[in-house]
């Protein structure tokens, strides 16, 4: 296996890609010929032309513009204009530092007949990649600039700037069938490599194979038809023969697909939402990896709610725990095997009165979570419809992979594995049953949470937090579950419980905890230690920090987890001081035991009995205190009074 070719490649080190120094220009030789598609501008009926006031600018700004349009009229991507069309020009800082010229087609595109060409989805890219093992991956050098705009539509293109009106001979940044139409330019170019050993999103290429043998070739004909159609590489921005490749905000190697751990630090950055459009962005950006996170609808319910229309904004402890759990989550995403054409799939199913939810496997391990709310009317469901529903739901989300194939789907319903002998059903589950018979599928009952994971973690035959981490590796390895990131000490990292990552992530957030990481840091406080992963430690015990409800969740684990039993202040206390450590804590558990409903409602009072009864104390006035004694339920007497 070759190494990595990532930062300042020299195109005579990498195989193959140098027999091909045409297609890795330093710049963009001039015009793109004349291709078989080209960007076209379709307004709707009655469109007159718009023209916006270009926009102020700083000096250094202007400079920038000045040297940027000369530069595109000097390769032809511009031209000066007369049209009756302009648009306002504007910067956008690249990640370099740079500027990039963008035009604000805002008008323009409000007005534009949208394309309706097909952009490919994500999950559906990754699942032919199965069985790779060497990925190249392939980024076009201004790829948009290398189709051209048909000329009827290019005054449409206009922009006005301080330094003159232009337009662009070119496809532009901004304009809104630009993804579509590029799509379809790469598709046709690689129309013969799709689905085989090439992967194509707008400009991005990744050319995948199972061994350097056929990599060689792989790569060598995705060359030859860039070279065909004069399509130019940035080879700067392009990597080869790699391992491990990053695509589209995941990592893919040889063991499956996890999430890129920069693309995922925006999200563990993200401070908590104020308003319900900052939760719409950050549920936006978490969702893209909600196949990583086991009932991602459900955690996301109490933010999700604060969303809806007519629902005032209050951010309380359940939402905090939403938002954190959520991060906490996302960055400890196991690593998702991907599926194996022509192999039986297993899916767990489940139901609760806040979603659905389900996990699709193959041979054991993970392919991908899957989960989403109930609607308004479900909510009505009894239970046997809604457990049904769950298999609906997995069977129309993973259809792509389910239909045709050999499929066993667990339940820990008991009644849905005799749906297909059941004699009386209503018009619902006749019509779900149709829709099964589709599908070569075996319902069978599956005693308890479809959480694969989670159950595999929480076996156990004594207190959850006595399991040492070493008892933990030795079930992953039994269960053979693919969650790790690539090492054991990131593996341990992700499987650990919630409340431990939240604490890693938040400890220093608690000024206490910080005064006393500082004097730790100098070796002042013997029973202090900090750990390899800079975790604060009492005694081998984590420090808890008061922030972030993490306290309330440490303990709500400890007493109310479907392991936990529900324990007494005293039990939990000696149990939880074993890995955690707090000031107060002792306290803050019997409070926390004392308020809880179910351990009130359920178990016997056992607590210091009433006194005997005692004398009042006597009156210091007359009149002051009038007392009453009644005896009720005696023989009604003639006159109908049974009481003295």
């Amino acid at each position: 296996m070759l190494g990595t070719v990532s930062s300042g490649p020299q195109l005579d080190e990498i195989p193959v890609a140098r027999e091909f120094p045409d297609v890795f220009p330093s710049d963009l030789p001039g015009l793109p010929p004349d291709r078989d598609v080209e960007f076209v501008i379709d307004l709707e009926p009655g469109t007159r032309p718009i023209a916006k006031a270009p926009y102020r600018m700083a000096p250094r700004e202007l400079e920038e513009l000045r040297t940027q349009l000369d530069e595109l009229l000097e390769k032809g991507f511009i031209r000066p204009s007369s049209s009756p069309w302009g648009a306002p020009v504007l910067f956008v800082k690249k990640k370099d530092g740079s500027m990039r010229l963008c035009i604000d087609y805002r008008e323009l595109n409000k007005v534009t007949i949208n394309n309706r060409y097909p952009l490919p989805r994500i999950d559906d890219l990754f699942d032919q990649l199965r069985g790779s093992a060497v990925f190249s991956k392939i980024d076009l050098r201004s790829g948009y600039h290398q189709l051209r705009i048909r000329e009827s539509d290019i005054p449409r293109t206009a922009f006005r700037s301080r330094h003159g009106h232009f337009e662009f001979l070119v496809m532009s940044f901004g304009l809104t069938n630009a993804p579509s139409a590029f799509m379809d330019m790469m598709n046709r170019v690689f129309k013969d490599f799709l689905d085989k050993f090439v992967v194509v999103f707008i400009d991005d290429v990744l050319i995948y194979s199972r061994n350097a043998a056929e990599h060689d070739q792989h790569l060598r004909l995705v060359l030859s038809a860039l070279r065909d159609h004069q399509l130019y590489a940035k080879l700067s921005k392009c990597e080869f023969w790699l391992p491990q490749v990053s695509f589209l905000g995941h990592v893919v190697n040889k063991d499956g697909i996890s999430v890129d751990p920069e693309k995922i630090s925006a999200v563990m950055d993200w401070h908590r939402p104020s308003t319900p459009k900052e939760i719409r962005s950050f549920l936006g950006l978490a969702g893209y990896y909600r196949r990583f996170v086991e009932g991602f609808s459900t955690l996301a319910a109490p933010l999700t709610k604060l969303t809806q229309k007519n629902v005032a904004f209050i951010w309380n402890e359940k939402c905090e725990e939403a938002f954190l759990e959520l991060k906490s989550r996302l960055c400890s995403a196991p690593v998702l095997t991907l599926p194996t054409e022509g192999k039986d799939y297993d899916v767990y199913v489940d139901a609760s009165h806040v979603g659905l939810g389900g996990v699709l496997m193959q041979e054991g391990k993970v392919i991908a979570y899957g989960s989403r709310q109930l609607k308004t009317h479900e909510r009505n469901y009894p239970t046997h419809d809604l457990e049904f529903a769950a298999v609906i739901f997995a069977l129309k989300l993973w259809r792509h992979l389910l239909y045709g194939a050999q499929c066993k789907i667990f339940t820990d319903h008991k009644s849905l594995k005799y749906v297909f002998t059941q004699k009386e059903l209503n018009l619902r589950q006749r019509r779900w049953l149709e829709y099964v018979a589709d599908y070569e599928v075996e319902i069978q009952y599956h005693p308890g949470k479809a959480n694969v994971v989670a159950d595999a973690l929480s076996r156990r035959t004594g207190k959850i937090f006595n399991l040492s981490v070493e008892r933990l590796v030795e079930e992953f390895l039994l269960m053979d579950i693919s969650v790790g990131c690539g090492n054991l000490q990131s593996s341990l990292v992700a499987d650990e419980p919630s409340w431990i990552s939240l604490t890693r992530l938040h400890q220093k957030e608690d000024p206490n905890l910080l005064h006393l990481y500082l004097r730790t840091e100098k070796g002042e406080l013997p029973d202090f230690s900090i750990d390899v992963s800079g975790t604060l430690k009492y005694r081998g015990r984590f420090c808890i920090p008061a922030v972030g409800g993490i306290r309330s969740m440490v303990c709500k684990e400890a007493h109310g987890s479907s392991v936990a039993y529900h324990p007494g202040a005293t039990k939990m206390y000696h149990d939880l001081k074993q890995i955690a450590w707090w000031c107060g804590m002792k306290g803050d558990i019997a409070r926390y035991v004392s308020e809880c409903y179910t351990c009130k409602r359920v178990k016997a009072d056992h607590g210091r009995l009433g006194g005997k009864l005692t004398p009042l104390e006597i009156p210091t006035w007359k009149w002051e205190s009038i007392s009453m004694d009644f005896i009720t339920g005696l023989p009604r007497s003639p006159r109908g009074f049974d009481s003295v």
